[in-house]
């Protein structure tokens, strides 16, 4: 969740003719912490549980190349969104962690 208020903070900065890619960042990054928990609700049945974290761990990457195109764009600047990056990159090693032991139920 403290991806998400950081990330969401982050892209209010971009152009506001660029709301097509804010609204993509905003799904991928949300997608991540809701996945995960609709993938908890369904815990009696592993493999929705473990496919769900799987979307998660997609949405993760997703946010992760469309923060590389901002960063390259020049729409955002990489030292104002090191938190974000950051904080992105703890989360992706949980996830995949998560994942993991679903397989071993």
């Amino acid at each position: 969740m403290d991806l998400v208020d950081e990330v969401l903070r982050r892209i209010k900065a971009l152009p506001r003719d660029e709301f097509d890619m804010r609204r993509q960042i905003r799904k991928a990054v949300t997608s991540i912490p809701s996945n995960v928990a609709e993938g908890y609700c369904r815990k009696d049945r592993p493999q929705a549980y473990q496919n769900h974290v799987s979307i998660a761990m997609g949405s993760a990457g997703e946010l992760d190349t469309e923060l590389e195109i901002c960063f390259r764009n020049n729409l955002l600047k990489r030292d104002e969104c090191k938190h974000a990056t950051d904080l992105l990159s703890r989360v992706r090693p949980m996830l995949r962690r998560l994942h993991d032991s679903l397989e071993h139920r």
